[in-house]
């Protein structure tokens, strides 16, 4: 199945973890489309960000119960989460 890669990679994830994840490891976090695999997602960020990748691991991320209007019971959408590992030389500037 050949998807678009732009509609694979929604948004870079910038968070507390992430950038430690970063700092850490050179592993980047990634909220991807959720029908995609990894082999998509590996393609899709290293056409993208023209970087090798060493491994992905992917996520489901279920939606937060929320209160609507204050009384009715609510969920906010599920997603796809992907830690993408790049290889020890390369590293994508995000800012």
């Amino acid at each position: 199945m050949h998807k678009n890669l732009y509609n694979t990679i929604k948004t870079v994830m910038v968070s507390e973890k992430a950038t430690d994840l970063m700092d850490a490891h050179n592993q980047y976090s990634f909220k991807v489309a959720k029908d995609s695999n990894k082999k998509e997602i590996k393609r899709a960020v290293e056409k993208l960000f023209s970087v090798g990748v060493q491994s992905v691991r992917t996520m489901n991320c279920r939606g937060k119960l929320k209160r609507m209007r204050g009384q009715f019971p609510g969920r906010t959408a599920s997603w796809k989460k992907a830690i993408v590992t790049l290889n020890a030389n390369d590293s994508i500037e995000l800012y």
